[in-house]
């Protein structure tokens, strides 16, 4: 058995306590990990947002915190692709996708590859939605 290649993919917008726990975890469990930092135009095709923070700014941001080994901007909305181009053994994920149809979407096509789908505990109390939404609240409060 060779090293574990372990991949995060996420947009890391508004980077906070989720996104380190996620990426801890992930190191622990790795000889290498890369992030797969989603770019601006992955982001809007799938989750219908354009990020706060701007592509470059977030892979500067994630490499500098200094937990992973790699990071690479992810322009494609197919996993399978990242992997021809980063050759990871193992995706990281957070459970809130775990026994979802995208989650076991994800799992077979990543196992198509021999890529092993790991999930950790998803961090409930802070996301980058949470944070946009408290955002706009305040927006809306000052105008």
């Amino acid at each position: 058995m060779g090293p574990v290649i372990g991949y995060v993919p996420g947009v890391f917008d508004l980077f906070h306590i989720g996104h380190l726990n996620m990426l801890r975890q992930a190191r622990e469990r790795c000889d290498t990990l890369i992030a797969g930092v989603v770019s601006d135009e992955v982001c809007e095709t799938t989750k219908g947002i354009i990020p706060t923070v701007p592509l470059v700014e977030r892979l500067e941001i994630v490499e500098a915190i200094g937990i992973v080994d790699a990071v690479y901007a992810e322009r494609t909305t197919d996993k399978v692709d990242s992997w021809r181009e980063v050759g990871f053994t193992h995706l990281f994920k957070g459970d809130d996708w775990k026994g979802t149809e995208k989650g076991d979407n994800l799992e077979k096509k990543m196992a198509s590859v021999g890529v092993e789908v790991v999930y950790f505990p998803y961090t409930l109390q802070t996301s980058s939605t949470a944070l946009r939404k408290a955002i706009a609240r305040e927006g809306a409060q000052v105008s």
